[in-house]
């Protein structure tokens, strides 16, 4: 084991703005651990280059990376945490229509909207697939990793906004969200155990929920399982 005297807690999410709204609430809360982000700036499951073959083995790399910045060694690492977006990919392919206006996709509690529905479809069975690979993963490289997830993403789970926002907006409001919860986490994990977000059941039953019907553009998240 290397010098580090806390174990790490590895937290693999889309963008900055995740590591902005729950980076200092899971560091408080795991305050006993050392908790360090692998920023993917993207959504994995939806990379060219990514399957159902590989993407363990490409999550592996990329927290491997972060490890060797933090020189970190296998038997430094506690857990792995994954946060994903689901982004309505689990709903049936007649649920994805042909955007009669606009060029940009829209997400609806019912259906996608979009000018390329071949494309969404695609993609749709892409994530779905990688979701359920992920969501049946306990380990990789023999640290235990679990997966939990945003829908339709972590601004619609978290703060129930569902319009498309900008860049500057999500970071906006993520540095609101971490300002309210910060130095307040039982109102957090009140937040994310309410019936509004929170799907109830055993992670696995959070999991067969999400897959289903029209849940995974509905506003749900099993993240309060990480606490």
């Amino acid at each position: 084991m290397s010098n580090n005297e806390k174990k790490v807690i590895a937290v693999i999410v889309e963008g900055p703005t995740d590591v902005e709204a729950i980076g200092s609430i899971l560091k408080s809360y795991f305050s006993s651990d050392e908790v360090q982000f692998v920023v993917i700036h993207g959504d994995i499951t939806t990379q060219e280059f990514v399957s159902a073959e590989n993407i363990i083995s490409k999550i592996d790399e990329q927290v491997h990376i972060t490890m060797g910045q933090y020189s970190y060694h296998d038997d430094d690492m506690k857990q792995i945490f994954h946060i994903l977006d689901t982004d309505g990919a689990c709903i049936p392919d007649e649920d994805v229509h042909e955007s009669e206006q606009g060029t940009t996709i829209k997400y609806f509690l019912d259906h996608i909207e979009t000018p390329d529905v071949k494309y969404i479809r695609e993609r749709n069975r892409r994530k779905s697939a990688l979701l359920y690979k992920l969501s049946s993963t306990s380990k990789i490289h023999g640290i235990p990793y679990r997966a939990f997830y945003n829908s339709r993403n972590l601004e619609h789970a978290l703060y129930g906004i569902s319009e498309d926002l900008s860049d500057d907006k999500k970071s906006e409001l993520a540095d609101d969200f971490a300002e309210k919860y910060e130095e307040d986490l039982d109102g957090f994990i009140k937040l994310i155990n309410s019936d509004e977000i929170a799907v109830k059941g055993t992670w696995k039953d959070t999991w067969k929920y999400i897959q289903k019907e029209h849940h995974s553009l509905e506003r749900h998240s099993n993240m309060h399982l990480v606490f």
